[in-house]
């Protein structure tokens, strides 16, 4: 091993090794507001596992996920497409029920030319507007890197249009809502998604991303946001938490902040193609923290130090007032890569 290689290795380490002493420090002290014990949750993920199918039966509800009152108990969270659904009893199967209108989920494809339509010179940074030449678009999420490739992340019906991409198509940077042409904007192929499966004669197989990687280079993609973005992600990624303050950076709506409520979430998904089921996502509350655009956005933690800027989720879909995230880790399994950040 060369001492340049010697050097990486140690910074990565010693920088891993600050990561884990800034969780250990937020996590220390008294119980905050939220924060549950292990057998409140075991309780409410039971509880989900047995109501869930049923009530998604429904047309009125839209999904469901583990919640916190604020008193050291997991709660099960139902969410409603729309109000006057309020038939459900305070309590099932020994754990909390609260519903929560969010309307209709959706994927978040652009439906119109917003800010920034830029078409960036190379590299462009992450976090602005891109899109396979038949979708409208969405966001770059992240550079990530397999330890020998280069890869831009954003999600399957941004970069392989729900499924319809083919190996070595073209991905373009503006998008195509966004004045980007097919080949001229050109900065990537794609190279691999995870095929979206959608609910078929009342039948549900679920997913767990919608995610998608295009070849690249360092030469055609950043890692940076733009100016007034959060620069640029850290390697390591984090487990979203209740109550975690979160960040990113996307195509529509620019750097935005929202806090995490929902976590183990199962949701109904409606894309142009129908209706697709995901299950163990994350769930953000924020006012304007997505629209249409921002999907395929890079989900980061918002804190201090080490603690700062760490991978949580790939924004895909959401409503008015949510918004929903597949995992990072799930996303990143999925293709062999890591984020390549700093």
């Amino acid at each position: 091993m060369n001492i340049v290689r010697l050097l990486r290795l140690l910074r990565s380490r010693a920088g891993l090794a600050l990561a884990l002493m800034a969780d250990l420090l937020v996590s220390a002290g008294s119980p905050g507001p939220y924060e549950y014990t292990n057998a409140s949750l075991e309780i409410a993920l039971a509880a989900q596992n047995v109501f869930t199918e049923e009530w998604l039966a429904l047309d009125e509800v839209v999904g469901t996920a583990i919640g916190v009152d604020g008193q050291g108990h997991a709660i099960l969270k139902v969410y409603l497409a729309e109000p006057g659904f309020l038939n459900f009893p305070r309590y099932m199967g020994g754990v909390e029920i609260v519903t929560e209108v969010t309307g209709r989920f959706t994927a978040l494809p652009a439906v119109a030319a917003a800010d920034p339509t830029t078409n960036f010179p190379r590299p462009v940074p992450i976090g602005v507007s891109t899109g396979h030449p038949d979708v409208t678009a969405g966001t770059i999420g992240a550079r990530v890197t397999d330890g020998e490739r280069t890869f831009a992340l954003s999600n399957n019906h941004v970069f392989a249009a729900n499924n319809g991409g083919r190996e070595g198509d073209n991905l373009l940077q503006p998008g195509r809502a966004d004045g980007g042409r097919d080949p001229d904007d050109a900065f990537g192929t794609l190279f691999d998604f995870e095929p979206l499966q959608f609910c078929r004669l009342g039948s549900c197989e679920p997913n767990r991303v919608d995610a998608a990687i295009a070849l690249t280079t360092p030469e055609e993609l950043d890692n940076e946001t733009p100016e007034g973005g959060y620069g640029s992600p850290r390697p390591w990624t984090a487990d979203a938490a209740l109550g975690m303050s979160v960040q990113k950076y996307g195509r529509t709506t620019g750097l935005t902040v929202g806090e995490v409520t929902g976590i183990h979430a199962t949701l109904d998904v409606s894309y142009g193609d129908g209706i697709a089921r995901f299950e163990d996502q994350i769930v953000i509350s924020g006012n304007g923290f997505s629209t249409g655009g921002d999907s395929g956005s890079l989900i980061v933690t918002k804190g201090r130090l080490m603690g700062d800027r760490r991978p949580v989720g790939l924004l895909f879909a959401g409503s008015p007032t949510t918004t929903l995230a597949n995992p990072i880790d799930y996303v990143l399994e999925r293709f062999g890569v890591r984020v390549d950040g700093n």
